[in-house]
């Protein structure tokens, strides 16, 4: 329960650190992970610091010589274990520390285990998916490289990529690239790097080396700081056989520093060389192509109609009178055959005309409406009537009908 305090009313340091060691004291005895650092042994007694192999926190820890010995050479500088202890909070000094009763160095194959465990978490949340990995820029104007100092593994990349391009530039970061302070170091220079705007890649880059030397770079933060990066990030851990986390989390896997700077830098010679196929291949498909034209501006040119323009108007004047003569032909004989159709109308027109009759002495006889009298019987005497002859009417009256 928390403790009733106020200013008019303080507890002594007495008693804090009375209940602090009392609300500790109910922890009892625990197991705990972690990685020895500061390991060093006085008398009986061995001291270490327990750092997290995550975040960057670390306990005291402290037993007595035969409990470390009991463990086995493998307990050292940088080796991961679990420790069986009890936690201790001395009033006196007001510190805390562990007091081992136990301590088991982890195994290969259980940290082969959980880094399986790990990959398949990091695996389901997508962080290995293809699509989430971009592409290099063709030529990168600044390379961050993280690295050991004065390491193979620095002089490799810096050595084959200014032979590839003598003028690439580089910000190094020197870290340490294992045990206890090597995530941490190497996540500060992720962010240094990522943060410079000039920066266009970044190759986080050691030497082959024990698996259990490559474990920081299974180390989940860094493989989360990694793909949270803005910056495209190549990785290039140990040699071919060595498989980090790191490797499937970059964007670029590079079997050796080598390889790295080889897939992040081309190679001028190559770039060169490319240049002139390019630019002999578009001589040649350019000429193919003038070629091509001037073939055709010579067939042009061969033609009748350029080769002699006058030998073509005369062609085509040739034509043009031939027409004409023929469409002369064609309406002089329809103009014959209508004249002619028009001689047998007339002709048929006067055969059959009333006229004709009277001219051979025949005469019609009308009355005064103009009516045709065809029979004696229609009229009696005393009408007036009118005698149609070829040259003329007469007037008469009907005195006598036989």
């Amino acid at each position: 329960m928390a403790m009733e305090t106020s200013a008019e009313s303080p507890v002594p340091v007495r008693t804090v650190l009375q209940a602090v060691s009392g609300w500790i004291g109910r922890l009892g005895r625990i197991w705990v992970e972690g990685q020895i650092t500061d390991l060093n042994a006085r008398g009986g007694t061995v001291y270490m610091t327990l750092r997290d192999p995550v975040a960057n926190m670390s306990v005291r820890v402290v037993g007595p010589r035969a409990v470390f010995e009991a463990a086995g050479p493998a307990v050292t500088d940088g080796a991961r274990v679990v420790v069986h202890a009890k936690p201790d909070f001395w009033i006196n000094r007001g510190s805390f520390s562990l007091s081992v009763l136990e301590i088991r160095p982890v195994g290969v194959g259980e940290l082969l285990a959980r880094l399986e465990r790990l990959r398949q978490v990091l695996a389901s949340e997508g962080l290995f998916r293809p699509e989430r990995k971009r592409a290099l820029p063709f030529l990168p104007a600044k390379i961050g490289l993280i690295c050991g100092r004065d390491s193979d593994a620095e002089h490799d990349v810096l050595q084959n990529a200014r032979r590839r391009w003598p003028a690439v530039a580089f910000r190094v970061e020197n870290t340490a690239v294992q045990g206890s302070y090597a995530v941490g170091e190497v996540m500060e220079a992720l962010r240094t790097l990522d943060a410079d705007p000039e920066i266009d890649v970044i190759i986080i880059a050691r030497g082959g080396g024990a698996m259990e030397d490559l474990l920081a770079f299974s180390d989940e933060a860094l493989v989360r700081a990694v793909s949270a990066a803005r910056t495209p990030v190549v990785s290039a851990i140990g040699h071919e056989q060595d498989s980090p986390i790191l490797d499937l989390v970059a964007d670029v896997r590079a079997s050796t520093p080598t390889d790295a700077a080889k897939k992040t830098v081309p190679d001028v010679r190559e770039q060169l060389q490319l240049v002139r196929q390019l630019r002999d291949r578009g001589r040649r498909c350019l000429g193919g192509a003038v070629e091509r034209e001037l073939a055709w501006l010579r067939g042009v040119r061969s033609r009748p109609a350029l080769a002699d323009p006058v030998r073509e108007i005369e062609r085509q004047s040739e034509q043009v009178a031939a027409l004409r003569d023929r469409a002369r032909r064609c309406l002089s004989g329809a103009l014959d055959r209508a004249g002619d159709e028009l001689s047998h109308t007339r002709a048929r027109l006067l055969a059959l005309s009333p006229a004709a009759t009277l001219e051979r002495g025949y005469a019609i006889v009308q009355r005064e409406d103009e009516s045709v009298v065809r029979e004696s019987s229609a009229v009696k005497d005393g009408d007036k009537l009118h005698v149609r002859l070829s040259d003329g009417r007469l007037g008469v009256t009907v005195t006598e009908r036989e």
